[in-house]
């Protein structure tokens, strides 16, 4: 079979202004599609190499190349990089004052230039359109094409609107781009580009050398400080909600000397271009951002991405822990979450959302799901784009190194839920059975009477999200099943075994609160127990301190403190006195699951007992 036209001269274009010997997967693909006028939409994950994909082909073409990019902050870095390798590029946006405007616009008119960069809302602008007809446009290259679609998850109008392209300039081609796009956003963005028999592109979204792990936060930024310390010296980018967060973690960071700057979009310009340009160059090991970080970052060593609170949707986590690794070798992927990011993001969603709430609520419990599952990390991330998973256990994440501790009331909650599906009828999403389990009065609880079930309130004070969690582990390990494009949970035959007590699922997570107002139900006597061996004086002290902290984590956590860890563990704690972490390993009723929730918090307790007690 003959290789398409241009094959040999992309690549001979490639290593003499680029350097590059080799394409990466697809990108060759990509660029002869582009080459030969084809429309085309191409999805590569993060670092996958899109921009060299529109990039080169524009130089073997004697016409304009318009680039939609959403980010103005990032147009003329690419410039200034594309002029530096000797490609005639330029942008129009409203950083550019009259004269400057002017210079590019006579520049387009006389065909000096290969690339031209915009945002979208420059087509909105008068005599823009007159302006590119003059400049004979060959292609458009839309970047972040997801932001097309309403079912991205950075839907914008400005983009929606770029569906006159194949209208007002019929013989141009058109090129999307995205790292993030579901089979459904995929379709939705061909519909509204008016793509004609495109070429679809889609690259691999497993990355085996990304190890993902997601563990249950206590302390938003102490757990992130501690996770940073694991990894002196390695370059990494702490992903945080709020600005407010951000910048309080990158003073507590660099109080513990580490080298860390802020990131978002409060600071100003200057600002946000000296840390990022201080980070690239290796001055600064830590960025600690907001989502608006990482976009035309060109760093391959990126060790680490660190999430001190779950990000929105499984799309902005796929992009943003994209960015680690990309040179190949091993990086690490870790999600500190809580119930609370979901309410958070939730009310978010509610107040800030105009449109598309069911949409973005969704994919807001779909990264809940992930990050509360018990199913293979890359497995979830690859199905959620729409690829088949046929590596059975990835051996880099924590589900499948076998590092997650289930609750250990486990069946018991397992039970209630089911009894919430099957009482109201298993007719619902997981969403709404949640409400009735947590005992929230919303109109639609009432309107159908099931405040009035004896399964309201089954499970209060848990955050929806986390009552979802446990849906979709039991989904995971076949209890559950999820129907229809409104994803009816129902159960499956297995559901019967579980709530009979012959079968008991695991789920891990946060544990319920217990109810305000009620008594708890006195536990069966126990079976005797063989003695143990006394506490000295000075370990009894201690274990007192211990259990007055195992009850500041539990009040925290609104978890029983028996979840934390049970009294024999703590007296053997207090016996042992354990300094360092494999020693609390060593200690019976200390896993790695629990190590690494609470173990810093009490090796602290301890030292710092055995320090007043030689005071």
């Amino acid at each position: 079979m003959e290789s398409p036209p241009g094959g040999d001269r992309l690549l001979e274009v490639v290593r003499k202004t680029w350097g590059y010997d080799s394409l990466r997967p697809l990108q060759r693909e990509a660029m002869e599609a582009a080459a030969a006028g084809r429309d085309a939409l191409v999805v590569l994950p993060t670092g996958g190499g899109k921009s060299l994909c529109y990039q080169a082909p524009a130089l073997l073409s004697d016409r304009l190349t318009v680039v939609v990019s959403p980010l103005i902050s990032l147009m003329k870095d690419q410039v200034d990089r594309l002029l530096s390798k000797g490609v005639p590029s330029a942008f129009l946006n409203s950083s550019l004052d009259a004269p400057d405007r002017g210079r590019v616009q006579a520049g387009l008119a006389r065909g000096e230039y290969r690339l031209l960069f915009v945002a979208p809302e420059r087509f909105a602008a008068p005599g823009f359109g007159a302006l590119l007809a003059r400049a004979r446009v060959g292609a458009f290259a839309i970047d972040e094409a997801h932001c097309i679609s309403h079912w991205g998850h950075d839907f914008r109008q400005d983009y929606r609107e770029l569906g006159r392209l194949k209208r007002e300039f019929p013989e141009a081609a058109v090129h999307a781009f995205t790292a993030t796009a579901t089979p459904r956003v995929r379709d939705d963005i061909v519909e509204q580009l008016g793509l004609r028999s495109p070429e679809v592109l889609v690259g691999d979204f497993f990355r085996p050398n990304l190890r993902y792990r997601c563990v249950p936060r206590i302390h938003k930024l102490e757990d992130a400080v501690e996770e940073v310390r694991k990894r002196p010296g390695e370059p990494g980018i702490v992903y945080c909600i709020r600005r407010a967060d951000v910048d309080e973690l990158a003073s507590r960071l660099r109080a513990e000397r580490i080298r860390a700057v802020p990131y978002h979009a409060g600071m100003d310009d200057e600002a946000r271009t000296r840390a990022q340009d201080r980070f690239a160059a290796g001055e600064a090991d830590v960025v600690a951002a907001t989502v608006a970080f990482g976009m035309g970052i060109d760093r391959a060593d990126i060790r680490y991405v660190l999430h001190a609170a779950m990000p929105k949707s499984l799309e902005h986590y796929q992009q943003e822990t994209g960015r680690a690794g990309r040179d190949g070798k091993p990086a690490d992927c870790v999600l500190l979450y809580s119930g609370q990011d979901w309410k958070l993001w939730e009310s978010i969603v509610r107040q800030n959302e105009t449109t598309d709430q069911d949409v973005k609520l969704r994919m807001l419990s779909e990264m809940y799901s992930f990050a509360t599952t018990v199913r293979c990390r890359h497995r979830r991330l690859v199905e959620y784009f729409g690829q088949r998973w046929a590596a059975g256990k990835c051996g880099a994440c924590d589900v499948c190194g076998g590092e997650l501790g289930s609750l250990p009331d486990s069946g018991e909650l397992a039970r209630k839920v089911l009894r919430g599906i099957s009482r109201t009828g298993q007719r619902y999403g997981a969403s709404y059975v949640s409400e009735v389990l947590s005992g929230q009065k919303t109109d639609r609880v009432r309107e159908r009477g099931h405040d009035a079930l004896d399964v309201f309130g089954s499970l209060p004070g848990k955050p929806k999200g986390v009552l979802m969690g446990w849906i979709d582990q039991m989904v995971d390990q076949g209890v559950l099943e999820l129907e229809g494009e409104y994803r009816v949970v129902r159960l499956l035959p297995k559901a019967a075994e579980v709530i009979q007590g012959r079968e008991e699922p695991s789920l891990y997570g946060s544990a319920p609160a217990r109810a305000k107002g009620k008594k708890a139900r006195k536990a069966p006597a126990a079976a005797p127990k063989r003695e143990e061996e006394p506490l000295d004086a000075g370990a009894e002290a201690l274990y007192g301190r211990l259990r007055q902290l195992r009850k500041e984590i539990s009040d925290e956590l609104g978890m029983p403190a028996f979840y934390v860890f049970a009294d024999k563990t703590l007296r053997e704690m207090a016996r042992l006195r354990p300094a360092t972490p494999s020693a609390l390993l060593s200690v019976n009723g200390v896993g790695p699951a629990k190590l690494e929730s609470f173990g810093r918090r009490f090796l602290k307790a301890i030292r710092g007992f055995d320090g007043e007690s030689s005071a």
